[in-house]
C-alpha cells in the first residue's frame, strides 16, 4: 500500500486521551477488551483506525530518511 501522508503529533490530543473519564473508569474497574479484540468492541472506528495506520507515515520518518541519506552519499564519496 502507499503512504499518502504525513502524521503530525498533537500534543492536545495526546494529553486528551490520557485523561479522560472514560479510560479513567476503563483503568480503574478493569474492564478492557484484550488486544485485537477493536472489530468486536467498535468495529467503525477499528476500521477505520486500521486504513490510517497503513496509509500514513509517522513525523520521524523524515528526519531518519534525510539521516540515512546523508550517510549513505558520505559512504559514496570516500
Amino acid at each position: 500500500m502507499r503512504r499518502s501522508f504525513i502524521r503530525m503529533p498533537s500534543i492536545n490530543k495526546r494529553i486528551a486521551a490520557r485523561t479522560s473519564w472514560k479510560r479513567y473508569i476503563r483503568q480503574n474497574l478493569g474492564i478492557k477488551a484484550p488486544r485485537g479484540l477493536g472489530w468486536v468492541t467498535n468495529p467503525k472506528r477499528a476500521l477505520y483506525n486500521r486504513v490510517y495506520h497503513r496509509t500514513s507515515v509517522g513525523c520521524m520518518i523524515l528526519p531518519m530518511l534525510l539521516l540515512t541519506m546523508l550517510f549513505a552519499t558520505r559512504a559514496l564519496i570516500k
